[in-house]
């Protein structure tokens, strides 16, 4: 039987490519037993929203990325400070970028659930240490 470390993780990414290697590179690596994948901001927070309401066990590691239309990265971490769940604190969020902007490495500061910011795709190494 494998050993995973974490039960449920979920990726937000509007990039069909991005999601796919994103998805092998964790499921290569043992990452979570089941892996989420939901192609907006908007699908991700309903999706939560429902896991809430029925008291199911939310992801405990959510991959976001940034640079998104309609609904970007940062509207869905505000967004995210409304859930009423009562172990969203203990959820790590990290977040996705090929963005080298600055502001955005600062902007992650404002959001305690956010533990990394990570440049797209992910590999083996960066996993390692989430």
């Amino acid at each position: 039987m494998k050993s995973f470390k974490y039960k449920k993780a979920l990726l937000i990414d509007d990039n069909f490519i991005d999601n796919m290697i994103n998805e092998k590179i964790l499921i290569a690596n043992d990452f979570a037993e089941e892996i989420i994948i939901k192609l907006s901001c908007a699908s991700a927070m309903s999706y939560l929203q429902t896991l809430e309401k029925e008291n199911a066990a939310l992801p405990e590691v959510i991959f976001l990325d940034i640079r998104m239309p309609i609904k970007t990265g940062f509207d869905f971490l505000v967004e995210f400070q409304d859930l009423q769940s009562f172990n969203k604190e203990e959820i790590k969020i990290v977040m996705l970028s090929s963005s080298l902007d600055p502001n955005d490495h600062k902007k992650v500061i404002e959001f305690n659930n956010v533990t990394d910011f990570l440049g797209k795709p992910l590999t083996s190494d960066l996993i390692k240490a989430i």
